[in-house]
């Protein structure tokens, strides 16, 4: 019998709500499972992908993290561990450097065995990239019984899904008796071809929609396969507020409804629907902050009815001249995707710098450089500004490829990138990242921003929580302390 913890997305670094305390939660709940890795003598701890929040973590963050794989190495308990998207560089990866000092195992198509169990990886790859795959695997080694790939990467059946996971089964050389994701910050699973595929939920709370506990699981490997899901105790008190107003009911009811709770250094949500009246969220979180908590949000979910409705004034569209230069310059998808993000009402103010830098980065580290050419010859007509999209409208069949924005990383800030008729400049572009990566260390900690939609003060309507909520946000979660009470357990066998 061997027995892993599957854990992942811990997302280390993380300044969330651009406050200090909240970067040293993420790594306190990494911390967490560490511990009860060493408690429970499990056989390997399996890391998921998404260790670290940024690609470039700060110094504090690695040497913690070190701290902590240190005492699992010292407790005779291997990391094996792949790297997710948040992390990921072009070249070398944090993992090798960990490989390097003997604290981790970054894992691959060549199998690491542990006990019966043969662990194999997949990196996290791009959708584009995908189609070229081979899912080449070295065979299972004489004496394994089992063999698992851990991978990174939003897999069907669960929500978000953009990777087909019964063609990795059937095109992968090896039959795996289970598949330990990350990405999906949610926990769920199911059994796709006579197979375990699961995810194990993020440690901490990245955004303000993930309310359940968080966790991970301990995997059994022995006759069969079996699940167990453990919730980590809380390194932060969330307290979720929420307020359906009546007709005559405002910004009092939300307060009084705020004080019924103990928001001692805790994190406060509070969301309000209803048909009230229009409410203050300046008053409602300061309300918070003077009894204790730690940080306040208010997220006014409500459509309130314009009194003067039947008042009718008609102004020009201004997105209708900035729609129609944007046709005339010709820009560059880069460009383009820039324009969204800047103009995109579901991206928090503080963040478009970093949404930006890390689309730019991605480019250029997956050599689309075509992406920065410039289209001069491209109809005016064809092209969709966010504009359109905003609107509702056509605009044309080209479609604007910056709406789909990946959540990013809250490290270093980037300035305006060079940009002409022609588009960005690569050049431009490259040079700029590299002084940025030059300057991290110079940064002081009010440049760093969360990514997180809902983390900032909400007084313009937004579609929804959060958007890799983005894509991390998935099935319902059902965790079950292991400690405190009945684990729930789940075998192949109760699917058939």
């Amino acid at each position: 019998m061997t027995r892993v913890i599957h854990t992942g997305d811990t997302h280390i670094g993380y300044q969330q709500y651009n406050r200090p305390e909240r970067r040293r939660d993420f790594l306190e709940a990494f911390r967490a499972v560490a511990a009860d890795a060493i408690d429970d003598d499990v056989d390997a701890l399996i890391h998921a992908g998404d260790l670290f929040h940024d690609r470039r973590p700060g110094l504090l963050d690695i040497q913690g993290t070190v701290e902590v794989l240190r005492d699992l190495v010292d407790a005779d308990i291997p990391v094996l561990a792949v790297v997710g998207n948040h992390e990921g560089k072009r070249d070398a990866q944090w993992l090798d450097l960990f490989e390097d000092l003997g604290l981790a195992t970054r894992l691959g198509a060549e199998p690491v065995v542990v006990d019966e169990v043969a662990f194999y990886g997949l990196d996290f790859v791009a959708r584009s990239r995908r189609d070229d795959l081979a899912y080449d695997f070295e065979d299972l080694p004489a004496g394994a019984d089992h063999a698992a790939l851990v991978s990174h990467g939003l897999f069907e059946p669960f929500a978000h899904a953009d990777w087909d996971t019964e063609r990795v089964l059937e095109e992968s050389t090896v039959d795996f008796d289970a598949m330990l994701l990350g990405d999906n910050h949610a926990p769920d699973t199911a059994e796709v071809a006579d197979t375990w595929v699961t995810y194990c939920g993020s440690t901490e709370r990245a955004s303000a929609s993930e309310r359940d506990d968080r966790g991970y699981n301990l995997v059994t490997f022995d006759e069969a396969v079996t699940i167990t899901r453990r919730a980590v105790p809380d390194t932060r008190e969330f307290v979720f507020v929420d307020v359906a107003l009546e007709d005559d009911e405002g910004v009092d009811r939300v307060q009084e409804r705020v004080r019924e709770h103990d928001l001692e250094d805790a994190v406060v949500i509070v969301t309000v629907t209803g048909e009230g009246r229009p409410i203050t969220p300046a008053a409602v979180e300061e309300l918070a902050t003077e009894r204790g908590a730690l940080v306040a949000r208010v997220n006014d979910r409500r459509d309130i009815a314009d009194p003067d409705e039947d008042v009718s004034v008609s102004f020009a569209d201004p997105d209708d001249a900035v729609r129609e230069r944007v046709r005339e310059l010709g820009l560059s998808t880069a460009a383009l995707e820039i324009d969204g993000t800047v103009r995109d009402g579901d991206i928090a103010d503080a963040n478009v710098r970093e949404v930006v830098e890390r689309r730019v980065t991605d480019l250029l580290e997956d050599g689309e450089e075509s992406a920065f050419e410039g289209a001069p010859e491209r109809d005016p007509a064809t092209v969709t500004t966010v504009a359109d999209a905003l609107a509702g409208g056509d605009g044309g069949e080209e479609s604007l490829a910056g709406s789909d924005t990946e959540e990013l990383s809250n490290g270093d800030a980037a300035a305006p990138v060079e940009e002409g008729a022609n588009g960005v400049s690569v050049d431009a572009a490259r040079a700029h990242l590299e002084a940025e990566a030059e300057s991290t260390d110079e940064e002081s900690e009010g440049d760093r921003q969360e990514d997180d939609p809902d983390d900032t003060r909400t007084d313009r309507k937004r579609g929804h929580g959060d958007g890799e909520a983005t894509a991390d946000d998935s099935a319902t979660e059902t965790d079950d302390d292991a400690k405190t009470g009945a684990a729930e357990t789940t075998s192949l066998g109760d699917y058939t």
